[in-house]
């Protein structure tokens, strides 16, 4: 059963085609303090529209008092959310599930995946590894989507790369969009990446992960070193 607290909505902000960012005011409730771990998520809930899971995008803050999310509609609930105006409440959990276990990749490589609304969870890696940055090997984002224009967060990959995070960019169905980028899926793009000494964060559909994991085996990461955030 799960232990309720009314947030405030600070904002709703488009994020990508049929994606939506809407954070969340924590202050002065429960909540600050409990998001510690990146890849965790909460349940948030309207009345009359009944709760949902959604993963925090925002990295742990001890003293934060704004929760992010990254919101996909097609139901009831995440619907509703999209439409919210700033001051409304939504109902929240405490942050739940284990996350990704961060403090093994200390010293090491990092090679992240993640697809459509999937880059909410690792963005919370991202910017839990810009606060230390010097503390990580290599860092490479396979990031894939849609088409162009279904990339979340694109006003933030510079301040990524600027932090040394390699961003390899990826579309499955380009159509008649002009993209010049790579196409195809993520797994597919691993190039000569060395998986040496590598950890593995992947979060996005179940069928792109399995074909990350199958990818990276093939070329000798143990699957102990392979991560999902559930």
């Amino acid at each position: 059963m799960n232990d309720w607290h009314p947030t405030t909505v600070a904002d709703v902000l488009p994020a990508a085609d049929g994606l939506t960012e809407l954070v969340l005011d924590i202050g002065g409730t429960p909540l600050v303090g409990t998001h510690r771990t990146p890849g965790q998520y909460v349940r948030l809930a309207l009345p009359e529209k009944g709760e949902g899971m959604f993963a925090l995008a925002s990295p742990p803050e001890p003293f934060g008092t704004r929760w992010e999310f990254l919101l996909k509609g097609g139901s009831p609930l995440a619907d509703t959310l999209i439409q919210l105006q700033p001051g409304a409440k939504v109902n929240s959990s405490r942050p739940q599930g284990r996350g990704f276990p961060l403090p093994l990749a200390r010293g090491r490589n990092l090679l992240l995946f993640a697809t459509g609304s999937g880059i909410s969870s690792i963005r919370s890696v991202i910017e839990s590894i810009r606060q230390e940055r010097s503390a990580y090997g290599e860092v490479t984002l396979y990031f894939g989507a849609r088409t162009p224009k279904a990339f979340a967060y694109e006003d933030e990959l510079h301040h990524w790369e600027a932090a040394h995070i390699r961003v390899v960019r990826t579309v499955s169905q380009p159509g008649e969009s002009g993209w010049q980028g790579l196409i195809g899926y993520v797994q597919t793009h691993l190039g000569e990446v060395s998986v040496e000494d590598a950890v593995a964060f992947a979060c996005g559909q179940s069928a792109m992960v399995q074909g990350v994991m199958d990818a990276l085996r093939l070329r000798g990461l143990p699957r102990e070193a392979i991560h999902l955030n559930y």
